[in-house]
């Protein structure tokens, strides 16, 4: 008996990080829908009644970026200041430059699938058949809650709840399998006039029960809803938000490794971004094929330099491969070139808004999910 507890968050849209992540992305979109050779790598920073957006990018295209911070703040959620943060008077301040043409030698080539990395990086996939979206339980699950917990409050089912929201989700596993949920965290803001009570039997019943599955659910199963007591101070009040500061929240909920990089904001030409997805794609298509149960894939990269330094595969004792076979399959069934991954998986499109909330994976919309190269790697 190798019994364990293995526990991932999830953050909702109007959490303030995520917020940052949002911003980043619907500029990214707008960018990469007129100028999809433009290179950006943009971030946010938030706070009490101001948004600083900066970093680096070189473009042909024209963006409001007023306009696109605004609509996206009153999207989410924060239209007034009873909320916290009004999307129609906040500071918005810009401090965007356009990338060093030391790096953009090294990535632009006359010959596209020459076309270097934007930079080093060390990449982590993984995928594993505990769920039918081939992701970790408790990550998946986590998104689920807080994605609910937004779904209410857009429809205006449970009035008081307000878009700052976090959760948090602990499974018990035996030998790699799952027992059940062992504890449920779950933090709402809502508004100041709401009881307690009301609010915590309203979360159960309206949000946790409708989405975790009762199977996993037992008498000894934990619920901590809203465990201060309190939280009408949230969002950008509450707290400081910066793109790319919610990594695992973005990926697999702490279950695999992390190389460090963060998504939003990056165009496809960073392979902290676009390698990222390619390394799911191929840990998600050989768990499908059925070489193994669980697969996490490492990628590395050198600026200026096309082809992966490395490659790296871990199976953790379920691949009915070896691993040095696996990678040979990988090598030859999937071109993992900057160039060659973009055109593989459809990356220069306005994709990026999507995913800056309720994870990066997971979800059948997104291209590195597919799986096409299932037929290929069982033959």
């Amino acid at each position: 008996m190798n019994e364990y507890l293995f526990t991932s968050e999830s953050v909702s849209e109007g959490h303030p990080d995520k917020i940052a992540d949002q911003i980043s992305d619907a500029l990214l979109d707008e960018i990469i829908r007129q100028d999809i050779k433009a290179r950006v790598a943009c971030e946010t920073y938030v706070k009490t009644g101001m948004v600083l957006i900066g970093g680096e990018i070189t473009t042909t295209a024209w963006v409001d970026v007023e306009e696109i911070t605004r609509n996206t703040i009153n999207n989410i959620g924060y239209i007034n200041s009873e909320t916290g943060f009004d999307a129609n008077s906040c500071a918005i301040l810009s401090a965007i430059g356009k990338q060093s043409p030391d790096i953009n030698q090294g990535i632009n080539h006359s010959d596209p699938l020459q076309q270097g990395a934007g930079d080093q990086g060390i990449i982590f996939g993984y995928a594993t058949n505990e769920t039918e979206v081939f992701m970790p339980a408790p990550i998946t699950y986590a998104h689920l809650l807080v994605k609910k917990q937004s779904e209410l409050r857009k429809k205006n089912i449970l009035s008081w709840l307000r878009p700052d929201a976090k959760s948090q989700v602990t499974f018990k596993y035996n030998n790699g399998n799952i027992m059940g949920i062992d504890t449920v965290v779950f933090s709402t803001q809502h508004k100041e006039n709401i009881n307690q009570n009301i609010l915590r039997e309203a979360v159960m019943e309206e949000i946790i029960k409708p989405v975790l599955p009762k199977k996993w659910l037992t008498k000894n199963t934990k619920f901590f809803i809203n465990p201060t007591g309190r939280f009408v101070i949230g969002g950008p009040m509450g707290d400081c938000g910066l793109t790319g500061r919610k990594i695992i929240v973005d990926t697999y909920g702490g279950m695999s490794r992390h190389g460090g990089g963060a998504f939003s904001g990056k165009d496809p030409s960073k392979v902290d971004r676009s390698a990222a997805y390619a390394a799911r794609y191929v840990a998600k298509n050989i768990v499908a094929a059925g070489l193994a149960d669980r697969c996490e894939i490492q990628l590395s990269y050198a600026i200026g330099i096309a082809e992966p330094t490395s490659i790296m595969i871990e199976t953790f004792r379920t691949g009915k491969l070896s691993n040095k076979v696996l990678i040979n399959l990988v090598r030859d069934i999937f071109d993992l070139r900057p160039y060659g991954l973009i055109a593989m998986l459809d990356l220069l499109q306005p994709i990026y808004f999507q995913t800056s909330v309720y994870g990066h994976f997971g979800r059948e919309e997104f291209p590195w999910e597919k799986l096409d190269k299932v037929d290929a790697l069982s033959q």
